[in-house]
């Protein structure tokens, strides 16, 4: 035998190996979560990503317990004509086998090598007694295409001194047997001694001072592969990877973040209500104070940081299978030192194995009454009767075809969630067990709903929509939805730019896989609505109101302290910028590098004071409509303070983030003059052509003089976008509103197109920019001929009908060319 191969054979019957010893070749002795620590170390830690250290006990010496005490034969006799859909009997069977594990001794000869090892790392590599470790299970088979395994085997913390690390390597040995681990092998199609099992030992990292959670190299939601999503809290991580907190999240976008750019997307402050910390053995879990429940876990720099490393993991284990591979990291910060530690990386498995070609859209035929509502996991619809679990004893009550509605899951409960048809969970996140899994498993979830359990009855037949972007949402009763399949590589691409119309950034995340060209018209009133509820102006003055003794001043005050806890102490009118800032960038990345439109505030009064503070604000008009609304508004005294915080907010999209595919649009500006004053109040406030020469700024053309004043309006701004809708009504002196009037005209009138026409005309003779971002071209297919015959550069559609429309518009080129002849 050559010396190579007996190096090889020694390694094989090995039961002790080093971090530094392993690489991703090793999956078969140390399992994947081992195997993936050993290729960090020994590649990404030169790299400056900091990893703690530690060992690896082989999937050899598990397999060296079990012939040595006779457990084999017996484990096989124990699992005899098991049927995991028997949840009571394979409770009954599960606890059999892990009491036997536990109650044998591990033979002398592997007791030494383990304390050896531990002896080794405590004193060489720590210079310490007993240093405090985690024992980590990592399954041979884990992290396989099509069998992540990830969660099915335990993990435990802070354990300190060999009598406790002992006792943990054997209770890592009989996770391999808990319920869900044996239905979770049986369903995939291993036998039970297909798969072995390794133990890590690795430092802790003291995150029960600081704190800790998991990142993804990928949006776990939409396949959205161009951010790292960081959740986290404060403790020790098993809270965020078990689901038992709502923790912070932040999403940080790849493409800008690798040119140095600080480009987080957005922040949200999660509940964070209890955390993990050290007991006198092992851990427990404590309440958080409420004053830092109101701040973030991580700061910028850290998220930074953290985002670059796990970019890093991505590329290396992508170039290591040849292939690309979206990574699932955790992490770690040490509150003594206030350092940050990768603790263990794996493959993503869901994203990473479909077929990005293939999508499903899901669409709710019609509404119901809703029952709940939480966070969404994935995108599907299911429909089945409710059935409340509260306790695991009362898991042999669920029915195939269920929807499970419990207060949080663990492991112990995927013998039934596999068999529901949705799961509905009070507590949780995107990060959650509950979550995890059901992405496993493309069933429909919705967690973190706070009162399903009480809401919801056994028996009640409900219908869960995760179709609607971030927001799931449970209705009473059965109701009817469709599926729709698109071939992505079917669908056709014409010359002429099909883009789209965005009201929310969720949208643009969901959508981000059309086959469009970028964003025509982005807008930020869903922005102002839905995140930030209160009126500029309000968050300007918030000092004064506050000081006000006026009751309803102080009801106002009151509203704003709650909705701005992070930004306690200071300028609330940052509170309106940041979050302008994150939902205009989380559009802008959804479609990098194309150019993403985003229009200024439309609102009208009556409108705005419908946000916290407006009536303070706003004067009652009788025809919002055409009154104090757009480029009136950016320049007029009383609101031009809060038209620069959206200037502001577009600063830091383009220069912070990185994001210079987004241009400003500026809406239903009615004169010249109107025009020159609003471009020079945003190059005050940072966006300055003649600064940066790069910078582009649009116009709606939505009044008919835009039209009549096209060149001069063009020697302004540098394109137009037609507002169909407003174009038609003010054309045609028409109320878009009033029923009654509907049937006199539409944009197909001849007065209407003969305006677009002219605006088309005269952009394209300046070389400028000109698109159309109203609902007529889905409306009407003679229209879009009409637009492709006049020459329009782009067309601006609702996400629903992009797909139907991109055909629509090829086949108005082939009309337009003699292609083909109009039926």
């Amino acid at each position: 035998m050559s010396d190579e191969n007996k190096q090889s054979t020694n390694r094989s019957k090995a039961y002790i190996l080093w971090f530094k010893d392993l690489s991703i070749v090793d999956v078969p002795l140390v399992g994947g979560k081992n195997a993936a620590l050993g290729e960090m170390v020994n590649n990404l830690m030169p790299l400056g990503v900091r990893l703690p250290d530690g060992f690896a006990i082989t999937a050899h010496a598990y397999n060296y317990f079990l012939t040595r005490t006779n457990l084999k034969e017996k484990i096989k006799n124990i699992l005899e004509g098991l049927d995991t859909h028997n949840v009571a009997d394979l409770q009954k069977r599960g606890a059999l086998i892990r009491g036997m594990i536990l109650k044998e001794d591990i033979p002398s000869d592997l007791e030494a090598e383990i304390l050896a090892a531990y002896r080794q790392m405590s004193e060489q590599l720590y210079q310490t007694k007993n240093v405090d470790v985690a024992v980590r299970s990592s399954a041979t088979a884990e992290d396989l295409p099509g069998a992540s395994f990830a969660g099915q085997q335990e993990t435990y913390l802070n354990v300190s001194g060999e009598k406790d690390l002992l006792k943990s390597v054997k209770k890592c040995f009989a996770s391999l047997f808990t319920n869900r681990a044996i239905s979770y092998r049986v369903d995939k199609g291993f036998s039970m001694f297909d798969v072995l099992l390794s133990v890590g030992v690795q430092r802790m990292v003291r995150s029960d001072l600081g704190s800790s959670g998991v990142a993804f190299s990928i949006d776990t939601e939409t396949g959205f592969n161009k951010v790292v999503v960081i959740n986290s809290a404060y403790g020790l991580g098993e809270m965020v990877v078990k689901g038992e907190v709502i923790p912070d999240e932040f999403v940080v976008f790849k493409p800008t973040l690798e040119k140095g750019y600080k480009a987080i997307l957005s922040k949200t402050l999660g509940e964070k209500h209890e955390k993990m910390i050290y007991g006198k053995t092992g851990t427990l879990k404590v309440k958080v104070k409420e004053n830092d429940r109101d701040k973030f876990s991580l700061g910028d720099d850290q998220i930074i940081q953290l985002a670059t490393w796990v970019t890093l993991i991505e590329k290396y284990f992508s170039k290591k299978y040849g292939r690309y591979q979206p990574m699932d990291v955790e992490w770690a910060k040490d509150g003594k030192t206030g350092e940050l530690f990768i603790v263990q990386a794996r493959p993503e498995t869901v994203h990473a194995e479909a077929d990005p070609n293939l999508y499903r859209e899901y669409k709710l035929s019609q509404k119901g009454l809703e029952l709940a509502r939480g966070v969404a996991i994935g995108s599907k619809i299911a429909s089945g009767k409710v059935r409340v679990i509260r306790q695991a004893k009362e898991m042999s009550t669920f029915k195939p075809g269920e929807i499970l509605v419990t207060e949080i899951t663990d492991p112990d409960w995927e013998p039934i969630m596999k068999i529901a048809s949705a799961i509905i969970t009070e507590k949780g996140g995107r990060t959650s067990h509950a979550a995890i899994v059901s992405r496993e498993l493309g069933v429909p979830c919705v967690v973190g709903t706070g009162n399903a359990t009480k809401v919801l009855k056994n028996g009640q037949q409900i219908t869960v929509d995760c179709s609607s972007g971030q927001e799931g949402l449970i209705y009473k009763g059965d109701l009817p939805f469709e599926v729709i399949e698109h071939r992505l590589n079917e669908i056709p691409t014409p010359r002429t730019k099909v883009t789209l119309n965005v009201g929310s950034p969720e949208e643009a995340m969901k959508n981000y896989y059309l086959p469009v060209a970028g964003v025509g018209l982005g807008r930020l009133e869903f922005i102002i609505t839905s995140y930030i509820k209160i009126h500029p102006n309000a968050l300007l003055d918030f000092d004064k109101i506050k000081r006000s003794r006026d009751r309803a001043s102080q009801k106002i005050a009151k509203q704003i302290e709650a909705l701005t806890k992070e930004y306690s102490g200071k300028n609330k009118q940052d509170f309106y910028v940041n979050e302008l800032t994150e939902g205009i960038g989380m559009i802008g990345a959804a479609f990098w590098p194309n150019e993403v439109i985003i229009r200024f505030s439309d609102f009208k009064t009556n409108e705005y004071r419908t946000l916290i503070g407006g009536e303070l604000y706003e004067p009652e008009e009788e025809n919002p409509m055409i009154g104090w609304r757009g480029a009136s508004r950016y320049y007029d005294p009383k609101f031009k303070a809060a038209f620069a915080l959206e200037v502001q907010a577009l600063v830091k999209v383009r220069k912070e983030l990185g994001l210079t595919n987004v241009v400003a649009m500026v809406p239903f500006c009615r004169t010249l003059e109107e025009g020159q004053a609003v471009v020079q109040i945003m190059a005050e406030n940072g966006l300055d052509r003649e600064k940066n020469k790069e910078l582009k700024i649009y116009v709606m053309c939505e009044i008919p003089s835009n039209v009549i004043l096209a060149d001069k309006f063009l020697d302004i701004f540098d394109g137009m976008s037609i507002g169909s809708n407003d174009l038609t009504q003010l054309v045609l002196g028409l109320d878009r509103d009033s029923n009654i009037l509907a049937h006199i005209g539409n944009e197909n009138d001849p007065s209407v197109k003969t305006l677009i026409g002219a605006v088309i005309e005269r952009c394209r003779a300046r070389g400028k920019y000109v698109g159309i971002c109203g609902q007529a071209p889905s409306d009407y297919p003679d229209f879009t001929e009409f637009l492709v015959k006049s020459g329009i550069n782009s067309m601006s559609l609702n996400p629903d009908v992009i797909i139907k429309m991109l055909s629509v518009v090829e086949r108005a080129e082939k009309i337009t060319e003699g292609v083909v002849k109009k039926n």
